[in-house]
């Protein structure tokens, strides 16, 4: 059967051990970072690119990244335990953060705009009312206790948080399809489900009349398609491989709808935008520090946070140069301690359990030793970042 595999490939097989995406999803959380200067600092004119802004684009290299490895970690693990791991690695992080939102930012930027804190915990969006809201991934209240006040962009510390939802919505697309076979033994509806998440999004106006104008469905359909673009690339693994000529193809393939086709050719670039940046992490070069420590989900949750806080002292007034390198400052060494702290020990803990479930006790059926253990291609996507 290994044979077989190797005459399908066109290129090589994916490693998923020598790769550089964690340099990349980096790239893209730092690019994110620098996105939202322009509208933190209150500077006019953000340079876009076929209508889309930066961050724009590093969300939908995020979601073609992570719809490759999320597929990959759904089919090789069972309902249970996919959703478990996916939870570990998204919600214990964003716990923290919300906490700190509302235990360190909100009250200097409090104490700074009134002087003291006497109605900070009663005053809506109160503390309380703040962790509770958000505490289910989708970002019900972004001020809390009305703060910040006195920036460009008041009343939100963290509006990086709202695609996090939409990403573990996708998650469950690919939990319910996983249950399926037929999705598991033909790459074809995969594909065809990402087709039609492109068709709908060419067709947004008429979804949203359908749907009474539910922005949910309007901003999952917008990131659906890279997330399922990838998962499209994972199941076609074993025939098309990552070859050189594929990805500068790739590269072409995207940039040419996306400048044809403003309004949908990202969406319809989601398989080349995934199948590209695989491709580019194949040889780019990554500092072996990076390979072993993902911090860019921690960059990605504090960075915006960082960004309001040094407003409220007037760094906003730095220029976007400087006020994004002094965020970068603040916020790299916050997701460090995110990863080291949180992230990691959470991860480990959960591979740990997987690891000792899978050894045969002493009144397990034989064939509990026979079962395939988890494939050694699924680490990164346990690691792997939710979107922007």
């Amino acid at each position: 059967m290994n044979s077989r595999k190797s005459e399908l490939l066109v290129g090589r097989e994916f490693n998923p051990r020598t790769n550089s995406l964690n340099l990349i999803r980096l790239v893209l959380a730092l690019a994110v970072l620098v996105h939202h200067s322009w509208p933190l600092s209150g500077t006019p004119d953000e340079p876009v690119f076929a209508g889309e802004s930066l961050g724009g684009w590093a969300v939908a290299g995020f979601f073609g990244i992570s719809g490759y490895l999320i597929t990959a970690s759904r089919w090789s693990h069972g309902l249970g335990d996919y959703l478990v791991h996916r939870l570990a690695r998204i919600m214990p992080a964003f716990i923290v953060c919300l906490f700190l939102m509302t235990a360190v930012f909100a009250p200097i930027g409090y104490w700074v705009a009134k002087g003291n804190l006497s109605g900070y915990l009663s005053t809506a969006t109160s503390p309380l009312n703040f962790l509770i809201s958000n505490a289910g991934l989708k970002m019900v209240h972004y001020d809390i206790a009305g703060t910040p006040l006195n920036v460009p962009y008041p009343g939100a510390w963290n509006g990086s948080l709202w695609s996090l939802y939409y990403e573990f919505v996708c998650y469950i697309v690919v939990a319910l399809i996983g249950i399926f076979a037929v999705f598991r033994r033909s790459p074809w509806p995969v594909t065809i489900l990402f087709v039609a998440s492109v068709v709908a999004q060419i067709n947004i106006d008429t979804v949203s009349r359908l749907t009474d104008g539910n922005f949910d469905v309007v901003l999952l359909l917008r990131l659906l398609p890279f997330f399922l673009g990838g998962a499209t690339v994972f199941v076609w693994r074993n025939t098309i491989g990552i070859h050189w000529i594929l990805g500068v193809l790739s590269i072409l393939a995207a940039l040419c709808l996306v400048s044809l086709f403003p309004a949908w050719g990202g969406q319809a670039s989601g398989a080349f935008v995934a199948y590209g940046t695989l491709w580019i992490s194949t040889w780019l070069p990554q500092p072996r520090v990076i390979g072993k420590n993902d911090v860019s989900y921690g960059v990605y949750i504090y960075a915006f946070a960082f960004q309001q806080l040094l407003a409220v002292f007037g760094a906003h007034h730095w220029g976007i140069i400087g006020f994004s390198l002094a965020a970068t400052v603040l916020t790299v060494p916050t997701a460090i301690a995110s990863w080291l702290w949180i992230e990691r020990p959470v991860m480990r803990r959960v591979r740990r359990k997987d690891h000792n479930d899978a050894r045969p006790g002493p009144e397990a059926s034989p064939a509990a030793a026979l079962a395939p253990a988890p494939s050694p291609a699924l680490t990164p996507a346990e690691s792997t970042q939710p979107g922007s």
